[in-house]
């Protein structure tokens, strides 16, 4: 579904002539084609946008995006240390839409997003982590539906991770704020997802870190 994004965003620092601002805090975006922005201008994705929010709430964090289109949770995992090698302060984890557009067993869904989360933890044991809650359409049937709804609640509950309840709410499903596939939004599309994760992230930016 396209290519990678690996994109350092910059937050712009206020200096005075004698002051040094500190580095900014990092925050990845770690997902498929929705983070990538596929089909529309990356600077028109939800990762970007949220940039956007941050600068304008005077927050001193940069947003890595680091969106892999047809990118799964298996290879997720197996990036995902390569990703860790940078210092990040905030993980947003954003995949498993491909793996249930797939068909793949939920279980093992879990399996994989859980082993993302340990080993964030293991390789920054301060890190804050959001994940994206997804759901699939009905052709996939009622159970399976249901399952793969329910699995990034149960993950947010069992990890002890902040959930965003549904990335595409207001914008899955509707016609007009996704592009011809009816998978990937618009660049509108991507606006109403940016403000779904800035309505749950903007706590996490600014409520108290966690302890070191």
């Amino acid at each position: 579904m396209g290519l990678a994004l690996w994109a350092w965003v910059n937050v712009m620092t206020t200096r005075g002539s004698a002051d040094v601002a500190p580095d900014p805090g990092t925050i990845v975006v770690f997902g498929d084609s929705l983070a990538a922005g596929y089909g529309i201008d990356p600077a028109a994705a939800f990762p970007a946008l949220i940039e956007q929010r941050i600068r304008a709430a005077g927050l001193n964090f940069r947003v890595v995006n680091a969106g892999l289109s047809g990118d799964t949770t298996a290879g997720g995992v197996r990036r995902l240390d390569w990703i860790l090698k940078r210092p990040i302060d905030v993980l947003i984890l954003e995949l498993g839409g491909n793996d249930g557009l797939r068909g793949f067993s939920v279980a093992q869904t879990r399996t994989n997003l859980v082993t993302m989360i340990q080993k964030a933890r293991a390789a920054r044991p301060s890190i804050r982590i959001l994940i994206a809650g997804m759901q699939m359409p009905a052709n996939l049937g009622p159970d399976y539906t249901r399952e793969f709804r329910d699995l990034f609640p149960e993950i947010a509950r069992t990890q002890s991770v902040t959930l965003i309840p549904f990335l595409l709410e207001g914008v899955g499903g509707i016609a007009s704020l996704n592009q011809a596939d009816q998978i990937h939004p618009t660049a509108e599309g991507h606006r109403r997802v940016a403000t779904n994760v800035w309505n749950v992230l903007e706590g996490v930016l600014k409520g108290p870190p966690p302890p070191r």
